[in-house]
């Protein structure tokens, strides 16, 4: 069923560029299923991600601190969720399927661990003998692999779109050659490439590069936002950053009496639009030079379209730098992610030697299988996990386990 029998269901068929993806015209999905009479494929993505267990697990995995330090730190989730109102609003702005970038946004952290990039790093050094742990590749299992929800396949089956942006939204992974272009591509992913060719030498569609740019505009602003709550960093401290300062010199010459908390806001709220103005900006500039006249010319254009401006790019640099320093490295946080780690590295050893202490569902097989198979098959359950049942295995299993408050 196509765009003419399903009408103009939900806006998604309404008329876009001739450089955005066109869900009546998507390459489809590995598993041919019928078409939706209420929903666009990009749409019907969305929901799947939406409703499928690896999204609900995001509300208890870290972001910067751990998930059960405070009510109102951001969590995967919450971050997932503000990526992609702010890729939807760069994929409207430029013409793009906005549910398409939607999904790409709520997808795209599903195969983080828990305990954010301290858990990866960990479980990384633990797989290093079978191939490593990739949060991106995980992600692509999680989809196409992990997640048993339907009678005729396992994953989600979503749409080569969705999955092309999943895996290439910061850009190629190989050379014209199939050259990894920063080191080995992942197995996982070459596997599902060879089954259903993600074309990992070519750029992601416009609206996967929205949700990549979304995802930085998101973390510049909200782990300033969750920092200045934490007290690691403060205001004085952002008036030496090039962009929040500036920023704040604004509010505070409109709003001189205004409190640190709604200043702190004012700053967020400020920070976001301007850099998201500026990445329409930058990337209107870019399609009017490039001239793309179709999603495969955005694909092929030998270089990534939805980008900030020179300036922008700039001081964005700076205030990672910033935050890598004070926030990212802190004493505080520096102290939480290697107790972290080692309760990653302990869980790993348990399972890895006797796959029994897993639950039913993950241990079948696993004393006979080969140990390749057995750690993927721990690095999957353990990259699973929320924040809060990691430590409850933990605790179940060792006699002693970190307070990470």
């Amino acid at each position: 069923m196509g765009k003419d029998a399903l009408g103009d269901i939900g806006f998604g068929y309404r008329p876009r560029a001739a450089y955005a993806s066109d869900p009546a015209h998507s390459r489809g999905r590995l598993f041919d299923e019928p078409e939706s009479p209420t929903r666009t494929p990009f749409q019907r993505d969305r929901d799947r991600i939406i409703h499928s267990t690896a999204f609900r697990r995001l509300k208890h995995k870290t972001q910067v601190f751990v998930a059960h330090e405070g009510d109102h730190y951001r969590t995967r989730l919450t971050h997932s969720i503000e990526v992609a109102q702010i890729a939807r609003a760069l994929a409207r702005a430029l013409r793009g399927d906005e549910d398409l970038a939607e999904a790409v946004a709520l997808v795209h952290d599903f195969g983080h661990t828990p305990f954010g990039h301290t858990g990866e790093e960990a479980l990384n050094e633990k797989m290093a003998a079978w191939g490593g742990f990739d949060h991106n590749a995980q992600s692509l299992r999680v989809v196409t692999r992990l997640e048993r929800r339907y009678a005729e396949f396992d994953g989600l089956n979503l749409t080569w779109e969705t999955l092309e942006g999943l895996v290439k939204h910061n850009g190629p992974l190989t050379d014209a050659s199939g050259k990894g272009l920063k080191g080995p591509v992942p197995q996982a992913i070459r596997d599902y490439s060879e089954l259903h060719d993600l074309e990992l030498d070519r750029f992601a569609g416009i609206e996967a590069q929205c949700a990549a740019i979304a995802d930085d505009i998101a973390y510049n602003s909200h782990d300033i936002d969750d920092g200045l709550r934490s007290g690691f960093l403060t205001l004085e401290m952002l008036e030496d950053v090039g962009l929040p300062g500036s920023i704040l010199k604004d509010v505070r010459a409109r709003y001189p009496q205004l409190d640190d908390v709604r200043t702190g806001h004012e700053l967020m709220r400020r920070q976001i639009t301007l850099m998201v103005e500026d990445v329409i900006t930058s990337t209107k500039a870019n399609i009017e030079r490039l001239k793309p006249d179709s999603a495969d010319a955005v694909r092929a254009a030998g270089e990534t379209m939805v980008t900030f401006s020179a300036g922008m790019a700039a001081a964005e640099k700076e205030l990672k730098a910033f935050l890598y320093k004070h926030l990212y490295r802190h004493a505080e946080v520096m102290r939480v992610r290697a107790d972290a780690e080692q309760i990653v590295r302990d869980l790993f050893d348990v399972y890895f030697a006797d796959p029994r202490a897993m639950p039913d569902g993950w241990r079948e097989g696993l004393d006979r299988a080969q140990d390749r198979i057995k750690a993927r098959s721990v690095a999957d359950f353990l990259a699973g996990m929320t924040d809060t049942y990691a430590l409850k295995e933990h605790r179940r299993l060792f006699d002693h386990t970190p307070d990470l408050s």
